[in-house]
């Protein structure tokens, strides 16, 4: 982070310019404000879906509207649903080749070095700008092995006997309202399919991209790891800074099946017009481990909290998560983990950071039902805060069915204090440079579970964070 005695590079400049952009996109297609059937049948049209998936939107619908907006958490009440486009695609169709991708969007993340992140990892990338994935690209090799990494509509469309078995399994379009909501509208996501005993030791990542003002991106991840395979996903997530609200209502579905293995990290970026809605979980097999690896930064709103069905006996999961919430946000975010297999294993532990204001809340589930003997958890719950103006809150929720099960449940909260801020100074740093190592410092057991590439922007992220914030 920049000294004060040297010319600050950073900040909420440098944030603006490298993700709060927008560009002026000619759209291929783009609908008006509102929803209703027609709007929810036009989508479906317009990707030329089977009738099943037409008729399990319209019921996602008709639960969406007859749903009242949940009463717990953050406040959620300006959310004005008619003000909101659900679909807009800004190229026609997918690009296999980067250089067929249309100019200005290729600038657009070429600004936010997608393509160079492909490169480094010698990995496929695959970028949805809107409702639609904009560019994708597998290597060969891969798709010899028979793993299959497409967009979600693709998958649909090429793979219908996996997408039908799997869709809406864990996450039915009953579970909550945004849930029904995605159900209803969904467009674009990943559909990843690794066959059995397959490994794949490169990172598969997505970034997704909001640059309309009033936008809703609702995309659907489906992930299923057969026996004894392993992947790891990352995402990434941003939009540009505008006076009006934004949705973006995810739904994201994995299924970790006996000995396979599945990390998915996410690094959110939204602006802070953005209401971050999300839904995910996984169910985990027998001898399975399924890792949520999870940085929460902008956002006005953030409701998210990865879920880990153990439904296997010797299943672990992870639920690693991180919330930084400045002036005017307000990160709910957590985890929930259910035991329903003996011999199963898992950890929570979630950092928040809040300031000038802000609002964390860590809010879970740890349930462990008859059927997990000889089971055990550990939940670590660990809050810092900045000033007087801030909040902090924890709403754990312990469900233990079982007397052999054995849970850990640790939590604190700090205040960065005035000596030792003065403490660092004295030994030569300056304020903002004092409270960054603090934080890094906090973040630490997080951090170092992320690549490197990536753990270097998730610091530089909240350096820039922070650089106008503190002092």
């Amino acid at each position: 982070m920049a000294s004060k005695n040297k010319p600050a590079i950073g900040g909420k400049t440098e944030y603006k310019e490298k993700y709060g952009f927008s560009d002026h996109i000619k759209y291929a297609k783009k609908f008006p404000k509102g929803i209703n059937e027609d709007v929810v049948r036009q989508i479906s049209a317009l990707k030329n879906e089977p009738k099943w998936m037409l008729d399990i939107r319209l019921r996602a619908y008709k639960e969406f509207i007859s749903r009242p907006m949940p009463k717990w958490g953050a406040d959620l009440s300006q959310i004005d649903f008619d003000n909101i486009h659900y679909y807009a695609q800004a190229s026609e169709g997918a690009k296999n080749d980067w250089e067929d991708v249309p100019e200005k969007i290729k600038r657009t993340f070429d600004k936010l070095q997608i393509p160079q992140s492909e490169r480094k990892f010698l990995a496929g990338t695959a970028t949805q700008y809107e409702s639609e994935v904009v560019y994708s690209n597998l290597k060969k090799q891969w798709s010899d092995l028979g793993i299959v990494f497409e967009d979600t509509d693709t998958g649909l469309r090429e793979h219908p006997e996996i997408f039908k078995k799997y869709f809406g399994k864990l996450i039915p379009y009953k579970d909550n309202k945004f849930a029904a909501l995605n159900t209803a509208v969904w467009s674009g996501g990943s559909f990843i399919y690794i066959p059995k005993g397959v490994k794949l030791d490169m990172p598969l990542q997505t970034y997704f991209r909001i640059n309309l003002a009033n936008m809703g991106q609702f995309e659907r991840t489906l992930i299923i790891a057969e026996e004894r395979s392993s992947i790891s996903y990352i995402e990434g997530c941003s939009a540009p800074m505008y006076s009006r609200d934004s949705l973006h209502a995810a739904v994201v579905e994995i299924f970790v099946l006996p000995g396979a293995k599945v990390r998915y990290t996410t690094i959110q970026n939204w602006s802070d017009n953005v209401y971050n809605l999300v839904t995910k979980r996984a169910a985990a097999y027998k001898d399975s481990r399924m890792e949520w690896i999870d940085c929460n930064l902008g956002s006005k709103v953030t409701m998210k909290y990865p879920a880990v069905w153990l439904k296997g006996a010797g299943a672990h999961g992870e639920v690693l998560s991180i919330a930084y919430a400045d002036k005017g946000q307000v990160l709910d975010a957590g985890a929930k983990i259910v035991h329903h297999a003996p011999h199963t294993s898992s950890l929570i532990n979630s950092k928040s950071i809040c300031l000038n204001g802000g609002r964390t809340s860590y809010r879970g589930l740890l349930k462990a039902t008859e059927k997990a003997a000889n089971s055990k958890s550990k939940v670590i719950c660990d809050a810092l805060i900045f000033d007087d103006q801030s909040r902090t809150d924890t709403y754990p929720t312990n469900e233990i069915d079982n007397p052999s099960f054995s849970l850990e449940h640790e939590a604190s909260v700090s205040k960065v204090s005035t000596e030792q801020l003065e403490y660092l100074m004295s030994r030569g740093l300056s304020e903002e440079d004092a409270s960054a190592l603090i934080v890094s410092g906090f973040l630490e057991p997080v951090a170092k579970e992320l690549p490197i590439e990536y753990a270097v922007e998730l610091n530089a992220l909240i350096n820039m964070s922070m650089e106008d914030s503190v002092g």
